[in-house]
């Protein structure tokens, strides 16, 4: 990863302040890499970059109909949220759905990550709870999922720990992210997420496939497919729920609606599928920078997909990015690098397979 180039810089006073390297893959849903920058083969976490896939089950099982969510619900399924009152609000109406409550949720606890929310909270006397956890909608799916599974067994009993690997909910969840990505989950590094759940070492190529499939359809199981179509719709419809106020994610896909389903995760982490374009992308900072991997992304964007006068404006508040100080002055900007210009380098494209 130390050869991987400086997709990233952040600008000051005329010069280059930092630089943030990485790498990124372009592929389509046959798995040809149409553009690729750094080692996009070595394996990494792509932690909530993957929702959308980790949602798949939650769909295809059937739990989404037996419960009667609706298009908020299955967003917010897919989120990292601010811990807005929309989103706190949405997630306890999941888990309503499930005859659930949120002593239910093993996601852990923290304060919003929208500060005024958070500022809210606390003037008004109250602490955080699980609800306000950024992967709460996440995990209230999986606990609809559980229900599911559970059949006519007492849900809360059968859906107890079910952040654990060899529970029978994340093995749907697994078996979803393997059959989306084509990699082996079963002898790749696995890790704990920061909401507890398994997170899987994949490489930049196949994560950047599954979000091809996913956009497409092309290369999923009919039932997975029709998941994939029906979460991005969602997603389309209620980009708030993914993320809230000020943030790129739904920023972007409010501008683009279905024609960008993107997802940040955490440690410099971008996945996102191009649907008309028949793409996925995948992108990882070096360093795990979250700045420079929202400025790498809206750089694809850029490159990748016409923009009309809205969505470029959109785009561009995020590459290149204001830097603004305490006294609200500009005082120098990220900017994506020559590196991050897949437009501009078709001559140097050499389309290949996934390994076998």
């Amino acid at each position: 990863m130390s050869s991987n180039p400086v997709l990233v810089e952040a600008w000051r006073g005329g010069v280059v302040e930092s630089r943030h390297r990485g790498a990124c893959a372009v592929v389509d849903a046959q798995g040809r890499v149409l553009w690729s920058v750094g080692d996009i083969d070595h394996p990494v976490f792509p932690r909530s970059a993957v929702k959308l896939l980790q949602a798949l089950p939650l769909v295809a099982s059937g739990a989404a109909d037996a419960f009667h969510l609706d298009d908020a619900a299955l967003a917010l399924a897919c989120a990292s949220h601010g811990g807005e009152e929309a989103h706190v609000r949405t997630a306890r109406s999941v888990l309503q759905r499930a005859g659930l409550d949120e002593g239910a949720l093993e996601c852990g606890t923290h304060w919003p990550y929208f500060e005024p929310a958070a500022r809210a909270l606390a003037a008004a006397g109250r602490q955080p709870c699980p609800l306000h956890n950024n992967c709460s909608g996440k995990h209230a799916g999986f606990l609809c999922l559980g229900a599911h599974l559970a059949g006519g067994r007492e849900p809360r009993g059968f859906v107890a720990g079910y952040v654990r690997r060899g529970h029978p909910l994340m093995r749907e969840v697994e078996h979803a992210l393997q059959t989306a990505t084509g990699w082996d989950l079963a002898t790749a590094p696995c890790g704990t997420d920061g909401c507890s759940i398994p997170t899987h070492a994949i490489p930049l190529r196949h994560l950047a496939l599954a979000f091809a499939r996913a956009g497409t359809g092309v290369g999923l199981p009919p039932e997975l497919a029709r998941a994939a179509q029906r979460l991005r719709a969602a997603i389309a419809r209620h980009p708030f729920l993914v993320a809230g106020s000020e943030r790129m994610d739904t920023q972007l896909m409010q501008a683009l609606g279905e024609r960008l389903c993107c997802k940040v995760g955490a440690e410099g982490m971008y996945c996102a599928a191009l649907p008309e374009a028949g793409l996925g992308v995948a992108l990882k900072i070096d360093d795990g920078a979250a700045r420079a991997a929202e400025a790498a992304l809206a750089a694809l964007a850029q490159a990748l997909l016409p923009l009309d006068d809205a969505a470029a404006a959109a785009v561009g508040d995020w590459n290149p990015r204001r830097l603004i100080n305490w006294q609200g002055l500009e005082v120098g900007a990220l900017r994506a690098t020559e590196a991050l210009r897949p437009a501009d380098a078709a001559a140097r494209r050499t389309p290949g397979s996934l390994p076998g």
